[in-house]
């Protein structure tokens, strides 16, 4: 019997109908490495103990909306609304093909035939959350459990955390084996400035550990001025020149839990240019980069 599909919050922002070709050429092969599905529910229901509950943004647009912005891959992000079910993830790798790629959430319980599966559908990774309005507390012990047995298939861990949630999370980050991949950029208070210790404590993080990566994504989660992000450059563009070999980029869609406003995706594209200044940063961030993390196992 097929579920009825869930009604969305009455406060979620339906995603933008209509974003713009960008401007900005991306280079051939370039990847959205951090992107979501969410549904379709009455096929993948979301959780119960989600946080929130989106409209149905299901592998066919998001395979759309990668071919009207010029990508050729995608890196799809288990969304926290459908907990620790990634069938919907797993089914959009299995459709793509070679062009994606998953990050999945699992529990302490996983067991070694549940990744091999997993890695055979394409996941590469397992994300973290540590936002408490997103998620429940879990002990640093069971993640750290989980990325222990990922390190037979080659995966790489994503964590998601708040800037003011950093420094009780450095000795964690530190002991985590394998690559951390941090997502937004640790989510700095761009009101602070790059200069702030909040942000450079993220800055030593990287230069102290070399198996700490970052998505320099989500201006528009970032932003207080709004488009076009012009406040959020100095940060995204002080971790690309500092770390070229070790960013990624990706669109965010859906655009999980936004309030403020919705964005454009070609015009989140066309802000690539601002914080990758020239071709050779571009295509690490956007090629080669993504490509060796999630596509070399």
């Amino acid at each position: 019997m097929t579920n009825q599909p869930q009604p969305m919050d009455a406060d979620w922002l339906v995603v933008h109908p209509n974003p713009k070709v960008p401007d900005f050429v991306l280079p051939a092969g370039s990847v959205d490495a951090h992107c979501h599905v969410f549904g379709p529910s009455a096929q993948f229901p979301y959780a119960p103990e989600r946080k929130y509950t989106p409209g149905d943004q299901g592998k066919d647009k998001l395979f759309a909306l990668r071919d009207h912005l010029g990508f050729a891959r995608n890196v799809i992000v288990q969304a926290t609304c459908h907990g620790k079910d990634n069938r919907a993830v797993m089914d959009a790798c299995r459709t793509a093909g070679d062009l994606a790629r998953g990050i999945a959430s699992v529990g302490a319980d996983i067991t070694r035939a549940e990744l091999a599966e997993m890695h055979e559908a394409g996941i590469r990774g397992v994300r973290f959350n540590f936002v408490k309005r997103l998620v429940d507390a879990t002990p640093p012990e069971v993640f750290l459990g989980i990325a222990d047995k990922i390190q037979e298939f080659g995966w790489s861990t994503v964590v998601y955390f708040e800037a003011a949630d950093l420094e009780r999370l450095v000795p964690f980050l530190n002991t985590l084996p394998g690559i951390i991949v941090v997502d937004h950029m640790g989510r700095p208070d761009v009101r602070k400035g790059v200069d702030h210790p909040d942000f450079q404590r993220f800055i030593d993080l990287m230069a102290n550990n070399a198996r700490i990566w970052s998505k320099v994504t989500c201006p528009e989660r970032l932003t207080v001025a709004g488009p076009p992000y012009d406040d959020v450059i100095p940060f995204a563009q002080a971790i690309v020149e500092a770390f070229p070999d070790r960013v990624l980029w990706g669109t965010d869609w859906p655009h999980p839990n936004l309030k403020s406003h919705m964005p454009d995706d070609g015009a989140l594209v066309d802000f690539i240019p601002k914080i990758a200044r020239t071709p050779e940063q571009q295509r690490k961030l956007l090629v080669d980069n993504p490509m060796r993390l999630y596509w070399a196992q």
